[in-house]
């Protein structure tokens, strides 16, 4: 059975004050809503008091980063084991925002992805071009690095619980969104190579997510694109009607 996910990433937005609004707002607008998971992943301060609100529904908490040490001496950093306690279940990371902005190298995502399924967090891994590499038609390169970086050595038990969210960088806050031919290749391309590593039925229910300017509006055309099992959500998740309305979308297409 695939899973449907809709993920909220609040990237650096919300005071704890309006982090806990929202999520108190959200148990009440998501009654109907049985078939998708849906993951908010909010900054670290209001990790643990949205998890409070959150830890009777079915609405995941997740954080967006996490370094690979267990503790000591990283100032400005968090662990698998703070995430744990403050009630996340999931982490993105390989974030283009982090590869780019804070020129993370495959290597330490790949290091972070391992202690993460190590701790038993369901890590949320982002791969994606940025404009330069689509426009030379470098994204399958692009993709392959990333996807071998982080899948290399890695069992199929640990594959099986790892999220993919294909996110195309230059889309990413931009108002640009991939059309879904562009969206459905990547996610194709990303199943083929789960499937030589691993096998055919890994790679058909694996949740890959599309990231990338994801609006009410476009939601309905992307969701319908072959292989998109869900979304990862910037700016649109931000407000309660906009991110409740994606999901309703994605969950009247599980049957696609």
């Amino acid at each position: 059975m695939k899973e449907a996910i809709v993920a909220a990433n609040w990237k650096m937005n919300k005071t704890v004050a309006e982090s806990t609004d929202f999520a108190q707002n959200l148990t009440k607008k998501i009654l109907k809503l049985t078939g998708v998971e849906l993951i908010l992943c909010p900054p670290f301060t209001s990790l643990f008091p949205v998890w409070e609100i959150l830890k009777n529904t079915a609405v995941g908490v997740g954080a967006q980063n996490m370094f690979f040490e267990e503790s000591g001496a990283f100032t400005g950093e968090i662990s698998a084991a703070m995430l744990l306690s403050a009630g996340c279940r999931y982490v993105i990371l390989g974030h283009s925002e982090r590869r780019h902005v804070f020129h993370e190298p495959d290597e330490l995502i790949k290091k972070k992805i391992d202690v993460a399924l190590q701790a038993n967090l369901r890590p949320i891994i982002c791969v994606g071009e940025k404009i330069e590499e689509r426009n030379a038609n470098q994204t399958a390169d692009v993709i392959r690095r990333q996807y071998e970086s982080t899948f290399a050595g890695m069992s199929m038990e640990d594959a099986r619980r790892c999220i993919i969210a294909y996110e195309p960088v230059w889309a990413i806050g931009t108002g640009l969104t991939a059309t879904p031919q562009q969206a459905a290749e990547a996610h194709a391309l990303i199943r083929d190579l789960l499937a030589d590593q691993y096998d055919r039925a890994l790679a058909d229910t694996m949740p890959i997510l599309y990231g990338g300017s994801v609006k009410p509006a476009n939601a309905q055309e992307l969701i319908t694109a072959k292989g998109i099992d869900g979304f990862l959500i910037g700016g649109a998740s931000l407000v309660e009607d906009k991110f409740v309305s994606i999901a309703e979308i994605v969950e009247k297409n599980l049957e696609k």
